[in-house]
């Protein structure tokens, strides 16, 4: 499945540069491993047509101090 996402710049630099590998997300998608990202970059007032596809290779979810609607999603460009 396909998740189309609003990110922030600054966060999406770093996972283009491969050095954030994980998003934190409310859950209310059904996320799961092997869905795909399509992190659409937003400055706050309006897409500035970057996008950046990942794969999602891992999921915490129900952690002891992670609230239980969010997840954590490891993720990687493809």
């Amino acid at each position: 499945m396909e998740h189309r996402l609003k990110i922030m710049p600054e966060f999406f630099q770093a996972v283009v540069d491969g050095s954030k590998t994980f998003e934190l997300r409310k859950d209310d998608r059904g996320y799961k491993v092997g869905d795909e990202l399509v992190l659409c970059e937003w400055d706050g007032q309006a897409f500035t047509g970057r996008e950046c596809r990942c794969d999602i290779l891992y999921m915490l979810k129900g952690y002891d101090g992670l609230d239980p609607d969010y997840a954590i999603l490891g993720i990687v460009p493809v």
